[in-house]
């Protein structure tokens, strides 16, 4: 699924009116019809309807909703927020149409605000995706009003006050909605932590604009849905044999931390992997033995920490960093590491997370030795280490663009929506996952994923996206077995499969 940006919805939108043929009122009829049938499936219609409209098209979209709610047997009021003078056409017709139905409010001061009861649903269509200056006057004390509500509020397409593909100053006002309800595409805006509150929980509603214009149209932004995931899976093939599913190798763990490469390990396994091999200090020995017997185990010379680079020659894929350690002869294991898989050009392909990233931030003459197409999996303070500050995190998406471009590897940026930005720029903001995941371990868990790919010869690109996809499914399969706080990290290992 693409998400596009401002001037192309809106040329979307024209596309689609010239060459369906389709009137741009009708094709509101259309996006109204299709919020209305979202809302009736989560809102009975017991329950009392205020519409909250601005004089733009959002403002039509929601007349339109409130007359097609009317007709579902809705006890609907309508407002109108009488900001301006000036209305676009399509509201004026909708509007027009609404009064055989309903007879709106006109709100032309904060006096007027309506008392609510409790149990109302909020429509908010005061302004749309084309608002590129802050909401004020009125219409900013009518959002902040809102908000003030106990009420649940379902925004229209987005919440009105929130720009759609660049960052809001902090105390613009902006619409918190329970809800928004997006026509056709997702919103920039919503993968975005800092917007959480302005987004809620959020839900496309196919509207029908033009499919061969959204194909043609290019962006770098994507989001990993499940159909796009499940098109990457490689079947197997009945004749295939654990040598054909590739040897991973993860260097992993250190005195203390040795479950880290426990959980990367049972994930590498659970992912895929035809063969897997540990290698780990001294003291982890006994611990993989027990916890992994699937796996095989390399011992370091040193008791607690990898010192040295064992054998590489066998190994698709290697994973480096899970409970790893900055210690100075683990920071010369890494920089060895790198210059074994620039030597050995597409030999082996490599995953670097945790205490690996670390120890390359603070060795930054590393960043120059990192191999094409490397797979790295920091968390935000992790790529803040690598990338330095961001204002927000608009700009964090544009620092790993421009890293990713830089160093021609691959990021996955960890959080709610992850982002997995390529070597060529293009960002594919991931669907799966919830909060419950927010808890130490699962990133091991997500590096082990993405060895098992590698070494199952998935590209690297293929195999960041499906990793993270995979990851996040897993999470919310365990998510519904032991609810969101109880979630551990074990737990995604357990749910993990497709």
């Amino acid at each position: 699924m693409k998400i596009l940006n401002v001037k192309q919805i809106r040329a979307l939108d024209a596309y689609t009116i010239e060459n369906e043929p389709v009137s741009s009122l009708d094709l509101m009829e259309r996006a109204s019809k299709a919020f209305v049938r979202w809302f009736c499936n989560q809102f009975v219609n017991t329950r009392p309807v205020a519409v909250f409209c601005g004089k733009g098209n959002n403002g039509g979209d929601g007349l339109a909703i409130a007359r097609i709610l009317s007709t579902h047997s809705y006890d609907v009021q309508v407002f109108v927020i009488e900001y301006t003078e000036n209305a676009s056409a399509d509201f004026q017709s909708n509007f027009t149409r609404l009064r055989d139905h309903l007879q709106p409010v006109s709100i032309s001061a904060d006096s007027a605000f309506p008392t609510l009861a409790a149990n109302v649903i909020c429509i908010d269509a005061l302004l749309g995706s084309g608002l590129s200056r802050p909401a004020e006057g009125l219409l900013a004390n009518i959002i902040h009003s809102l908000n003030a509500l106990p009420n649940k509020i379902v925004s229209v397409d987005i919440a009105s006050g929130l720009y759609a593909d660049q960052a809001n100053q902090k105390g613009d006002p902006i619409i918190e909605p329970n809800f928004t309800v997006s026509f056709q595409l997702p919103k920039l805006a919503f993968m975005m932590p800092q917007n959480a509150k302005f987004v809620g929980s959020w839900h496309i509603v196919d509207i029908g604009l033009n499919e061969d214009f959204i194909n043609a149209t290019d962006t770098p932004y994507h989001y990993t849905d499940k159909l796009t995931a499940e098109k990457l899976i490689k079947p197997r093939d009945k004749f295939s044999h654990k040598g054909t599913f590739g040897h991973a190798l993860l260097m992993a763990g250190s005195y203390g931390k040795m479950g880290a490469a426990v959980l990367s390990g049972k994930a590498c396994l659970r992912s895929g992997v035809g063969l897997l091999t540990m290698h780990i200090p001294v003291c982890g020995y006994d611990i993989i033995q027990i916890s992994l017997p699937e796996a095989m185990a390399v011992t370091d010379q040193d008791e607690k920490h990898l010192s040295a680079l064992t054998d590489l020659g066998s190994y698709s894929a290697i994973g480096i960093g899970p409970g790893l350690g900055k210690e100075p002869v683990t920071v010369n294991v890494v920089e060895k590491l790198l210059d074994f898989v620039n030597a050995n050009s597409g030999k082996a392909k490599l995953i670097i997370d945790a205490d690996a990233l670390n120890i390359i931030s603070e060795n930054r003459d590393l960043l120059n030795k990192l191999p094409e197409n490397t797979v790295l999996t920091p968390h935000p303070k992790e790529f803040q280490r690598l990338a330095g500050d961001s204002k927000d995190e608009f700009e964090r998406l544009q620092s790993g663009i421009d890293f990713a471009k830089k160093y021609k590897v691959i990021i996955c940026l960890k959080g709610a929506n992850t982002a997995v930005i390529l070597a060529n720029g293009e960002v594919h903001f991931n669907s799966t996952g919830n909060p419950g995941m927010a808890t130490g371990g699962t990133g091991d868990v997500l590096t082990g994923i993405v060895t098992s790919l590698l070494a199952q010869k998935y590209e690297p690109a293929e195999a960041a996206i499906l990793a993270v996809y995979q990851h996040g499914l897993a999470g919310d399969r365990a998510a519904e077995v032991k609810g969101q706080s109880a979630l551990i990290a074990s737990d995604l290992v357990d749910s993990l499969g497709w």
